[in-house]
């Protein structure tokens, strides 16, 4: 039979083919013999087979979504001594597919700039960075996208573990993207009083020093905290997953409905601001309208977290913050309530609190008379009970809205892309450094290491680009920033001053 003809015939029997699977119930005509409709079945049978196995692709006028399907972790290939794959992602960064623009960053992308200030003009040297191991806990190298760790002292908890697990993460979101790069990490809650200096050939600068938090008068790197992918020992869930907890947990009791007093739980030992706040308390002589409780977080453990539920903390129309040791994670997850956030002045910043605006997104607190300080600010917000719902609500918005985990990648990887700009050396891979990935991490782990390990693993590459990050701040805008954010908080203390004295005559 020649190609012509058979191509016939196959058209032929494709119209009758699709035309009998179409009738509903697959009523087949009296007429066909049984014979035919055997050999149809084998026919239709062996051609889907073939076009299963084929490599050719057929063009139509279809348009075709290509995406790259990433499967989870394959602990199954891996040899004893666990080793990385040699390429997670092929093909995953094709300049051909389609992609949306990127959206700008959100504002506080901009202190990215102002961290990496102090060596603008200098450059940052092999020298620097080496000089930064006698605080550091450990090295990261990028080199050709792989991560390579050098660890100097271990972290408290699992503070190290969850940070290398989330530049892994960054790794596998944002393949290729990542460029090489040398850097020093500590992961206290604090930073020195004073600062480290390079004593080198040239004019002393700050140590390049990556953490979780800084203060104003000190040059330290500001990067995303451990806890965003996990925090195992007080079984706090990634924050992908808490994220979506606490939008249920703001549903759970409107706003007008919700207790009139400020919250706060957590551990006050050793930590004389928190102590002060207990003193808060109410009691059978004084309601300063504050309901506050010290958490035993070893009891809390043993009787199995039931009453350190995030979302389930969303209930007062007030929540307050107030730092640690030094600055505490729980920043963002009392933000995320729409309850208004009494925020005690803080000392500390972490990479995107400068992004906060007082009387915007929440309510500051004096350092000193904290009572009197909190009290007038519930009694002011019960009193005009719209403009705190709506505080608190913007302030709510900005951690749902602008502190996603899509953006807790960006901002990763903007900063790790301007800190590579300033090396005057190019990274490579030293002796003592342990190669990892995420296969190298998270297939030997267990318990809830594993499980939190599992949860915010990025299965594949981003679809879409990363934002776009903003310039850096002029001169006098940065200026008019913090004028204005000094300017609102010494008019409420102003407030509250004119208040009490009121109440002593």
């Amino acid at each position: 039979m020649s190609e012509s003809r058979m191509n016939q015939w196959l058209s032929r029997f494709y119209g009758h083919f699709t035309e009998t699977i179409r009738r509903p119930f697959l009523v087949w005509p009296a007429s066909t013999p049984l014979l035919f409709i055997f050999f149809a079945f084998l026919l239709g049978l062996f051609l889907v087979t073939r076009l299963l196995d084929s490599t050719i692709i057929l063009t139509t006028t279809t348009t075709i979504t290509v995406t790259n399907h990433i499967p989870e972790l394959n602990c199954t290939t891996l040899n004893t001594t666990i080793t990385c794959p040699t390429n997670n992602y092929p093909n995953s960064n094709r300049e051909d597919l389609p992609r949306p623009s990127p959206a700008a960053c959100p504002e506080y992308f901009r202190w990215i700039h102002e961290d990496l200030r102090p060596w603008a003009h200098t450059g940052i040297t092999r020298e620097m960075v080496d000089s930064g191991r006698a605080t550091s806990d450990f090295r990261l190298v990028i080199v050709d996208g792989k991560a390579y760790f050098e660890t100097y002292r271990k972290a408290f908890q699992t503070r190290d573990v969850f940070t290398h697990w989330g530049i892994l993460q960054l790794l596998r979101k944002y393949p290729g993207q990542v460029p090489d790069l040398d850097l020093m990490f500590e992961c206290d809650d604090r930073p020195a009083i004073a600062s480290n200096y390079y004593n080198g050939s040239h004019v002393p600068v700050s140590l390049p020093i990556f953490r979780y938090c800084s203060v104003d008068d000190l040059a330290y790197i500001v990067f995303p905290d451990w806890s965003f992918w996990g925090w195992p020992e007080i079984n706090i869930h990634p924050w992908n997953t808490l994220l979506e907890d606490l939008k249920e947990g703001n549903k759970r009791t409107r706003w007008m409905e919700r207790e009139p007093h400020a919250y706060w739980k957590g551990n006050p030992n050793f930590i004389q601001p928190r102590q002060d706040v207990m003193k808060c308390n109410v009691t059978e002589h004084q309601d300063w309208n504050l309901r506050v409780y010290a958490l035993d977080w070893q009891k809390e453990t043993q009787e199995g977290y039931q009453n350190s539920d995030m979302a389930s903390q969303c209930n007062h129309r007030f929540k307050i913050y107030i730092e640690g040791i030094g600055w505490s994670v729980s920043e963002k997850y009392i933000l995320a309530c729409d309850s208004l956030t009494l925020l005690v002045k803080p000392r500390y910043h972490d990479f995107f609190s400068r992004g906060l605006v007082p009387m915007h997104h929440y309510w500051p607190i004096k350092q000193d008379d904290k009572c009197k300080s909190l009290k007038f600010a519930v009694d002011w917000g019960n009193r005009n009970k719209q403009k705190a719902q709506a505080m608190g609500k913007a302030g709510s918005e900005f951690i749902l809205r602008d502190l996603k985990m899509d953006y807790v990648y960006d901002y990763m990887l903007h900063l790790l892309t301007e800190y590579a700009k300033l090396l005057t050396f190019k990274p490579t891979i030293p002796e003592n450094v342990t190669a990892m990935c995420s296969e190298k991490m998270g297939c030997p782990a267990d318990g809830l290491v594993k499980k939190f390990m599992m949860e915010s693993m990025v299965k594949g590459p981003a679809d879409t680009s990363p934002c776009t990050i903003p310039p850096p701040f002029a001169a006098s805008s940065l200026y008019g920033i913090l004028s204005r954010k000094e300017n609102s908080t010494k008019e409420v203390e102003l407030w509250e001053k004119k208040y009490w004295d009121s109440q002593n005559h």
